[in-house]
């Protein structure tokens, strides 16, 4: 009776520790579709703003090279 008893509690511990993995890959996964579509967004900006910038001027050159 005691064997069936532990048997038992066992088997609902194992269930609710199971639905928690589960839970927490749930959340794992929204965490992350929600950072990749934040940093999307930011390229996307980044991507808008650098189009917009004039092109740099190109560098003089400040030393002397050997001869």
């Amino acid at each position: 009776m005691e064997r069936s008893n532990r048997q038992r509690l066992a088997a609902e511990e194992g269930a609710r520790a199971i639905a928690d993995v589960e839970r927490h890959a749930i959340e794992v996964r929204k965490n992350m579709a929600r950072l990749r579509e934040l940093r999307e967004a930011k390229e996307v900006a980044d991507a808008t703003r650098r189009a917009s910038l004039p092109a740099p001027a190109p560098k003089k050159r400040t030393t002397k090279l050997p001869r």
